[in-house]
């Protein structure tokens, strides 16, 4: 069977010899999170995020036609300017998935440079920025090869590639705010890629909203996201856990158009405790949150419940806490974060970023 046609390209004999793109990708964060999947890269349920801005890849890509043909992919990879041969075999097997849909792969030689605007192991989705970057940066060179792709039709192969390296790397691609996953509400909405939410689908309340990033454990994972994803292949609670995502991107699609904040901050908080019941209700199980993460928590439901605030928290499969509030608000959270807040964080570290609008060509 001929896998998504829709995707795959033919080769033009008069591919250019050699050239290099950049681009900048940015991580996102899941507000209806996604935990379990089928097949290579499908998700078992559907998934909104907001889409950061100042937490992205930068990447470059050199292309070099090869003097001798060969059934080689021939690539190196700098990150943060260093070779690193330990990253070569996550590149390789990406190549592998996606060469049916990127017939050039095999005709030059790539020199890959890579960086990131955000510290290692601090709790941002350096695989959803990383191979979102990579493969908008492909898309770009498809793009010399083939001049007649549009737009649209570039963003969305992008973020289908960007799928098949990391599931959460697709909703990356655009912003401010991407659907990966089939929603009987989200028009055109796919397993094979993310599509953007449109602006008249998110009240003002929501535009600029900010993400400030509590680094509480800089630590490597426990347990991997593969790991546990795979874990909810014999979670008791799985097909209840995905009945319930696709329930809950219903009422959060409403809230943001409607502009409610009370059931925005219920459903966000909610995802995020979810996500980590998920985890310690697998067999095995495990716990991703430290104990200044469950202290952080407990401070921001009594500040909220003290002034009024709209600030919320999320999580991803880790320790550190993303908080989301208003523009309008940030002089007054960035106080609490620095009066009471700073001091769960390792070395006080925290990242101040916002919601973005994806791939950039630089």
């Amino acid at each position: 069977m001929d896998t998504y046609p829709e995707f795959k390209t033919t080769l033009t004999p008069d591919i250019p010899l050699s050239g290099i793109v950049k681009c900048t990708v940015p991580s996102n964060i899941a507000l209806v999170k996604y935990w379990g999947k089928k097949d290579i890269q499908i998700p078992q349920n559907p998934s909104i995020s907001f889409t950061l801005n100042v937490c992205k890849t930068e990447t470059s890509i050199e292309f070099e036609k090869k003097q001798v043909s060969n059934e080689d992919y021939e690539f190196e990879l700098l990150f943060e300017g260093k070779l690193k041969p330990a990253f070569e075999p996550k590149i390789k097997s990406f190549f592998e998935r996606i060469e049916a849909y990127i017939p050039f792969l095999k005709e030059y030689v790539f020199k890959i440079e890579t960086s990131n605007t955000f510290p290692h192991s601090s709790g941002i989705a350096s695989s959803a920025s990383g191979m979102g970057a990579l493969a908008y940066g492909l898309m770009l060179i498809e793009k010399e090869i083939n001049p007649d792709i549009s737009e649209s039709e570039m963003l969305q192969k992008a973020s289908f590639l960007a799928r098949l390296g990391s599931g959460s790397a697709c909703r990356s691609i655009e912003g401010p705010m991407t659907v990966w996953g089939e929603h009987k509400e989200v028009a055109g909405s796919s397993d094979l890629y993310a599509v953007k939410v449109e602006e008249n689908e998110i009240d003002s309340f929501f535009k600029n909203y900010q993400d400030t990033i509590l680094l509480i454990d800089k630590g490597q994972k426990e347990v991997s996201s593969t790991v546990g994803h795979n874990l909810m292949h014999r979670h008791p609670y799985a097909s209840q856990r995905f009945k319930q995502a696709s329930e809950n991107l219903s009422i959060l699609k409403k809230a943001l158009k409607d502009g409610d904040s009370e059931t925005f901050i219920k459903i966000v908080e909610s995802e995020a405790l979810t996500l980590h019941a998920m985890m310690m209700t697998s067999m095995p199980y495990f716990i991703l949150m430290k104990p200044n993460t469950l202290s952080a928590i407990e401070k921001i439901w009594e500040y909220r419940k003290d002034t009024g605030s709209k600030l919320c928290f999320t999580l991803d499969a880790g320790a550190n806490i993303h908080l989301l509030y208003p523009e309008a608000e940030s002089e007054q959270i960035l106080d609490f974060i620095n009066n009471e807040l700073v001091v769960y964080c390792e070395n006080g570290q925290y990242i101040c970023d916002k919601i973005g609008l994806g791939a950039i060509i630089l």
